[in-house]
């Protein structure tokens, strides 16, 4: 099991992060700007999915965080197959 000090690092780096992803998100939608650059990586106006996916993603990887952190279990994701028999 991960210790509090770690999952509290995990989540200060991801806040940290969705906190860029919402400025850059924002800076794309007002039109202010036609791209934006985030450490190496560069997003055009057509790739506001693409960012809004991963604002979702980081969403959720936080919840599960802090989760953790108020001592409850991991989020397990669970798959339904539909077969025709």
């Amino acid at each position: 099991m991960t210790s509090k000090t770690e999952i509290k690092a995990r989540l200060e780096f991801r806040k940290d992060s969705i906190q860029k992803l919402r400025t850059a998100y924002i800076a794309l939608v007002d039109g202010g700007v036609q791209s934006y650059s985030i450490g190496s990586r560069t997003l055009t106006r057509l790739d506001l999915s693409r960012l809004a996916e991963e604002i979702k993603r980081l969403e959720k990887e936080i919840d599960g965080l802090e989760e953790q952190l108020r001592g409850g279990r991991a989020r397990k994701a669970v798959a339904v197959v539909p077969r025709d028999w």
